[in-house]
C-alpha cells in the first residue's frame, strides 16, 4: 500500500493589530489554524499572530 506524502508548506504568521508578516513556518497541511502569541518588534510587545498562506 502507498502512504500518501503531504510535503510541507510555507505558511506566514500575521500580527492581528498591525497586519505585518513577522514570522514564516513550514507545516504540512491540514489540521486547524494557528494563533500564537510571538512578539511583533513594530509595536515592542507581544500580540496575537494567526496563520495565513500567501
Amino acid at each position: 500500500m502507498a502512504k500518501s506524502k503531504k510535503k510541507a508548506e510555507t505558511v506566514f504568521l500575521v500580527c492581528e493589530e498591525t497586519g505585518h508578516y513577522n514570522y514564516t513556518l513550514r507545516r504540512k497541511p491540514g489540521g486547524e489554524k494557528l494563533r500564537l502569541k510571538k512578539y511583533n518588534p513594530h509595536v515592542r510587545k507581544h500580540t496575537w499572530h494567526l496563520e495565513k498562506k500567501k
